[in-house]
């Protein structure tokens, strides 16, 4: 059993402590980072190593967005693409060596899209959208096992956002958004592991703004994603989150999940 997690931590360097926490509560055996807030050579190496988490790959920048894939199984880093073309780390892809051998392992950070949907009135939507457009043309490509997993920045289905109506012309629930999301996973025929194991309408969500009072208004999202080849996705055993994170001191606005495949 090979047990992968994804969480945006949301500064990995204001939070290690948290994900010291987490990895020492759940023992996943890959775990995948986005907006990690650092530069490579700040990140917390010595932390991660120090819980046997030595394979470890960092595509991060100074303040702003930024990926890292932590494994206790080797791997091999095999790219980094940027999708947004203006060189920010929003990916960085590895290929499992040990238990999964064979594997690959792509981390995502989908960019927010601004406040507007509008490409017109905000580049930053329109960025978005180009994003998941060079995704998708990238998806179409793949010819091997591959698990696709981070903060994609959109709920797709009604389900995914504690009210629909309210929430349809906000980005991250946009129709325009969902569509783009859907080309993408058309493109490969990825599996949803999400909504494999906790089936639609069921509540699963993944974040909650700092706005509200999260325990008391329970407004969530489903923004963070796991999707796997259909081969891949056959293989998937269990898919879970850890919403406990979300109580902990100064939480991250995500919590994690964590899928276990048997391979």
């Amino acid at each position: 059993m090979v047990s992968i997690a994804t969480w945006n931590i949301n500064s990995v360097r204001l939070r290690v402590d948290q994900v010291v926490r987490f990895l020492e509560q759940e023992q996943p055996d890959v775990l995948c980072l986005q907006e990690i807030k650092t530069e490579e050579k700040h990140f917390p190496h010595e932390a991660f190593a120090a819980l046997g988490y030595t394979h470890r790959a960092v595509h991060g920048q100074k303040g702003y967005h930024g990926v890292a894939t932590v494994s206790r199984i080797p791997f091999r880093e095999h790219a980094r693409n940027d999708w947004q073309a203006n060189g920010e780390a929003r990916h960085v892809g590895v290929e499992l060596l040990g238990p999964g051998q064979g594997m690959v392992l792509e981390n995502v950070y989908i960019p927010a899209g601004g406040d507007i949907p509008d490409r017109e009135a905000n580049p930053k939507f329109g960025q978005k959208l180009d994003f998941l457009e060079r995704m998708t043309r990238w998806s179409d490509k793949l010819d091997r096992p591959t698990l696709l997993v981070g903060d994609f920045n959109i709920a797709p289905l009604e389900c995914d956002v504690y009210d629909h109506k309210a929430l349809i012309k906000v980005v991250s629930h946009t129709p325009i958004e969902i569509e783009a999301l859907w080309r993408l996973r058309d493109a490969h025929g990825w599996v949803d592991l999400g909504r494999k194991h906790i089936p639609a309408p069921q509540r699963n969500w993944t974040w909650w703004s700092y706005r509200t009072f999260w325990q008391e208004k329970d407004r969530g999202r489903r923004l963070d994603h796991m999707w796997a080849s259909p081969d891949l996705a056959a293989q998937s055993r269990s898919h879970r989150l850890v919403e406990v994170t979300r109580r902990w001191d100064q939480p991250s606005d995500h919590v994690p999940l964590i899928t276990e495949f048997d391979l």
